[in-house]
């Protein structure tokens, strides 16, 4: 009797240990600081949830650059455990702030070495698009014009006052846009072409979204057939019109070094709380399964070249195989320079 007593009490004791242990894992929190455009569906999260026990809290902190200031400036006291969206243009000055653990996530052999930046994984790539041109199919045929094909035709006679671009010093796609040209006509070239753009009735608006949904006329009632966006943004229509548009009212120029392409990373940012989590999240993010939501949620591609695309994406959207390219070093070295340079002569 005393014995069946003792092998109860020692059950009850083990699993008394086991609930305890599985219930503190499933109050840990997983924070990943990241950009307001970033986007993850509730079916993935509740499948991370279940899967890890744990609570993902996303933390959103503004735009790319704002996100990278804050996390930089709290880095003795971090806000997240992983920070996702450092892209190409803000990378090398990521890492010399020195805020992420070098990791090498599971599927990383999964992702397209041309994204890879980092030869130590503090930043691992998790998806990309390109920058570019986008245009109105339905202006340019009821005004008998070819579109362009390249950045050189904005500045002929024909293109005069069709054009509406970013500021690259209050938007994203502005700045690529803005390396793109000093990739296609080089450091001493491109402050000329854009004096021609200039010349030839460029306008420019702070944000993408005045610029798309404001001015463009594929968009709006705006008077604009051509606008700064992304390759993705034909797809885009298409998916948003929900049934009520079968082919894109847009098309996109990205041949002849005229799209920017952007990769953005995700990294474990040091002080974590939860290194071992932190770990099996980023893994998640390289999964086929965060990867697959990424292009209708966030309309960019998946870097993980195993992840299906989207029926809309698989007959709508389109990359360039030689985008512009301007390394991040230099970019760092001389971003600031090439935006004063730039608001000096255009604003």
């Amino acid at each position: 009797m005393k014995l069946k007593v003792i092998i109860l009490f020692l059950c009850l004791s083990v699993s008394g240990i086991t609930g305890c242990s599985k219930t503190e894992h499933q109050n840990k929190t997983i924070t990943i600081m990241t950009h307001d455009s970033f986007s993850i569906s509730k079916g993935v999260v509740a499948k991370f949830e279940k899967k890890f026990h744990a609570k993902l809290v996303i933390l959103k902190s503004g735009d790319g650059g704002e996100a990278l200031n804050k996390a930089i400036l709290s880095k003795n006291n971090p806000l997240g455990d992983i920070f996702y969206g450092v892209d190409n243009t803000f990378f090398t000055r990521a890492l010399k702030a020195d805020i992420f653990v070098p990791y090498a996530p599971s599927h990383l052999e999964d992702i397209d070495n041309k994204l890879k930046l980092d030869s130590d994984n503090r930043l691992v790539p998790v998806d990309f698009g390109d920058v570019c041109l986008n245009y109105d199919i339905k202006w340019f045929k009821e005004h008998n014009k070819k579109p362009p094909v390249m950045l050189e035709d904005l500045i002929k006679d024909e293109y005069k006052g069709l054009v509406v671009v970013e500021n690259p010093a209050t938007s994203s796609p502005g700045l690529a846009f803005l390396f793109v040209t000093i990739s296609r006509f080089g450091e001493k070239g491109y402050l000329e072409y854009w004096e021609k753009l200039k010349a030839n009735d460029v306008l420019i608006v702070n944000g993408w979204k005045e610029a798309y949904w404001g001015k463009f006329t594929a968009a709006s009632k705006g008077n604009r057939p051509i606008v700064v966006s992304y390759a993705s943004s034909p797809p885009a229509e298409v998916f948003y019109s929900e049934g009520k548009v079968q082919t894109p009212p847009t098309a996109i120029v990205i041949e002849n070094g005229s799209a920017f392409r952007q990769i953005e990373f995700a990294g474990i940012l040091k002080g974590t709380a939860h290194m071992e989590l932190a770990k099996k999240t980023m893994d998640f993010l390289l999964s086929k399964e965060f990867q697959e939501d990424i292009p209708l949620q966030m309309f960019v591609f998946p870097a993980n070249k195993k992840a299906e695309l989207p029926e809309v994406f698989k007959k709508f959207a389109e990359i360039t195989d030689k985008p512009g390219f301007l390394s991040p070093e230099l970019i760092d070295t001389r971003r600031d320079t090439w935006i004063s340079e730039w608001t000096e002569k255009l604003l």
